[in-house]
């Protein structure tokens, strides 16, 4: 064989060897990095539980579980990995909680009114050099536990009583650094409420997570996600199944009934 002939061969079994790594690292999920195809995305309709307090039940037949950040371990983490389960890490980002550990972290110059939950206050989320970097620990705290993904909550403060002239042009901003901060942590990350600025914010977040959207008749506003082939993980907690999930199930949104206190107890569609 001339040396031309060699050289041409080898170069095409390069190729090929090339080529086979990129589509195993892709068929697997793992290719290498944060970006787009790194990070997991969850499709419509695939089925979930939401527990945020009382003890974890880790028997719930699905394939993802969406917890409280700072009150599970790493080690309840990888325990549902072994089961199979993607783990989404709760975190509130739009509110103060006067019970975390961060709390004292927090100057009371950013700590507005209450968000009509015990304990709960709404923040300035203008002020991001203060809070970027809370934030960015927390998220942190997630992806060394090994949660797959973020959900950040209170994410709409603009449109609520916060004690701060907000507008939308400071919530786009402050949920697209909330997301920023996520995906540079290689963790997906979920668009929560927020139903005014779906249009603006679907390309930023890989899915949903809503609550009482068919109660006020909203979860149309949900379809860009779907559209998107992105999931709208949905609660509904005063409304039963019947009249509900026939609209759900025709949407594609993975729907539960629960109870306030998202405990352990959940009715699927």
């Amino acid at each position: 064989m001339s040396r031309a002939l060699a050289r041409s061969a080898l170069l095409s079994l390069l190729l090929l060897t090339a080529g086979c790594t990129d589509a195993t690292d892709d068929e697997a999920g793992t290719g290498g990095g944060t970006g787009e195809g790194a990070r997991w995305r969850p499709e419509p309709g695939t089925p979930w539980q939401w527990q945020l307090s009382g003890r974890l039940d880790t028997s719930v037949d699905v394939p993802v579980y969406d917890i409280d950040g700072f009150d599970h371990s790493a080690d309840t983490v990888a325990g549902l990995h072994d089961d199979g389960r993607k783990v989404i890490c709760y975190l509130s980002t739009g509110a103060w909680e006067d019970w975390r550990p961060d709390a004292d972290d927090f100057p009371k110059s950013v700590i507005g009114k209450g968000n009509g939950w015990e304990g709960e206050r709404w923040l300035d989320i203008r002020a991001t050099d203060v809070l970027e970097p809370l934030m960015a620990a927390r998220i942190d705290m997630c992806a060394e536990k090994g949660f797959d993904a973020v959900e950040p909550d209170n994410m709409d403060g603009y449109r609520n009583e916060t004690g701060f002239p907000l507008k939308a042009a400071d919530q786009l901003r402050y949920n697209r650094l909330v997301a920023r901060l996520a995906h540079e942590r290689g963790l997906a990350v979920g668009l929560k409420n927020d139903l005014d600025q779906i249009p603006e914010l679907v390309d930023d977040f890989d899915f949903a997570v809503n609550e009482q959207c068919a109660q006020y008749e909203e979860c149309d506003d949900l379809t860009p996600f779907i559209e998107a082939g992105k999931a709208v993980f949905h609660v509904e907690y005063e409304i039963p199944t019947g009249d509900f999930c026939p609209e759900a199930r025709r949407l594609e949104l993975s729907s539960l009934l629960k109870k306030w206190e998202l405990g352990v107890w959940r009715k699927a569609c």
